[in-house]
Order: structure tokens, then C-alpha cells, then sequence
């Protein structure tokens, strides 16, 4: 943007001169206000909350499930197919729960703002709702979808990543290894996203990941010593 210049003329008296002679110099001087530096706009983090958390909390669902579940699963059955079979499961029964739960959540969201806007339009006496307010209205539908697709790309980090190892030692320890790093990822990404502290969201999120894990593993060993349901490799 231009700046503006101002112009100022000032008239003095010089008493150098004799009365007849008498003169009026005029003098110009041009302020110029200094240039204002251009502020970067300010990111509405809050905006971000809602695809953030279908999106980041989903992945983090998938993976954190998976991994304890093909862990638990491990501890009594040492065999790679269970550990496979049981992994796969899990991302599909995970999927459709976090789909399913999604869609209704934000559907009764969905439900809740519209009834509020019939009730502003009776007592404004508008008849039609802005296209503005109906674009900012949730959808269920995109919301189930992006919690489904990201409980399954975090599901797929353990899975294919211990689902195909032969020795049990090695699979335990390669799915606990991928699972941690993609906590991480998982959590340095929501702080990056949502503006937060990047090492305290990763630290929380991969703490959170081993806990679960240690959770499954030990319930599921301590059942399988209990009840002598501990399968061998095959």
C-alpha cells in the first residue's frame, strides 16, 4: 500500500526587509509517515480441531490397536499367522467401529445445528439460511470416511511390518520398534498441526502407545500361563 505524503507550507515574516519590500518566503516541508511493516495473519488453530482429531486420533486408534492386539495375541501364540490374521482383524473391525462411531457422532452434531438455525431463522423471520452457515454445517458422511481411512493407515505400520517376520523374538520386537516410531510421528504431526509442544505431544503419545502394548502383552501372557493355552511357532 502507497504511503501517504503529507505536505505542510509555512508562510514567515523576514524583518530583513524594509516595509516596502516586505516578503512572505515559503518554506515546504514533506513528512512522510514511516512504512508499516506487513503482519503475518495469525492461524486459527481452533478451525483445525475437528479434521484434526477425526485425522490424528484415528491413525494414532489404528496403530496403538493393532500393535497391542497382534502383541496380545503374540504372548500365547507364537505362530506368524495368528499374529496376521489377528492384526487384519483388527484394522477391519477397527475401521468400520471408528466409521460407524464417527458418522454418528458428527450426524447428531449435524442434527443439533440445523434445529438451532430453524429456531434463529422463526425468531429473526428469515426465511432462507445463508449458504454460508449451510457450508459450515458437519458432514457425517466425510467425517466417517477420514476416521476410517486413518484408523487404517495407522493399523498398516504394524501390521505390515511384523504381520511377515518368521522368528517370534524379532516380529515382537519389530512391531513394538514401528509402532513407537509412528507414535511419534503421530504426535510430533498433531502438535505441528495444532500449534501445541511438539516434544511434550510425542513424549505423551508414545507413553500412552507403550503402556497399551505392555497392557496386552502382560494380561494376555499371565491368561496363557494360567490356562496353558501358550501355542509354539509353526
Amino acid at each position: 500500500m502507497a504511503s501517504t505524503i503529507s505536505s505542510q507550507v509555512h508562510a514567515t515574516y523576514s524583518p530583513s526587509l524594509s516595509q516596502n519590500e516586505e516578503g512572505v518566503h515559503h518554506s515546504i516541508r514533506i513528512i512522510t509517515p514511516p512504512a508499516t511493516e506487513t503482519q503475518p495473519e495469525s492461524i486459527d488453530y481452533t478451525r483445525r480441531g475437528q479434521w484434526l482429531r477425526a485425522a490424528v486420533l484415528g491413525a494414532n486408534d489404528g496403530l496403538v490397536s493393532v500393535a497391542s492386539l497382534m502383541i496380545g495375541v503374540g504372548a500365547v501364540n507364537q505362530a506368524s499367522k495368528a499374529m496376521l490374521v489377528s492384526g487384519l482383524a483388527g484394522l477391519v473391525a477397527g475401521a468400520c467401529s471408528m466409521a460407524i462411531g464417527e458418522f454418528v457422532s458428527v450426524y447428531a452434531q449435524y442434527d443439533i445445528e440445523v434445529a438451532q438455525m430453524k429456531r434463529e431463522e422463526e425468531v429473526k423471520g428469515v426465511e432462507e439460511t445463508s449458504e454460508e452457515k449451510r457450508r459450515r454445517l458437519p458432514s457425517p458422511f466425510q467425517a466417517a470416511a477420514a476416521s476410517a481411512l486413518a484408523f487404517g493407515a495407522g493399523a498398516l505400520l504394524p501390521l505390515l511390518a511384523g504381520g511377515f517376520v518368521k522368528p517370534w523374538g524379532i516380529r515382537i520386537a519389530v512391531v513394538c520398534a514401528v509402532t513407537s516410531l509412528g507414535l511419534a510421528g503421530f504426535g510430533a504431526a498433531g502438535a505441528l498441526l495444532g500449534g501445541a509442544s511438539l516434544r511434550k505431544s510425542s513424549i505423551r503419545v508414545l507413553v500412552g502407545g507403550w503402556m497399551a502394548m505392555a497392557a496386552c502383552y502382560g494380561v494376555l501372557r499371565l491368561f496363557g500361563l494360567a490356562f496353558g493355552t501358550e501355542t509354539a511357532s509353526v
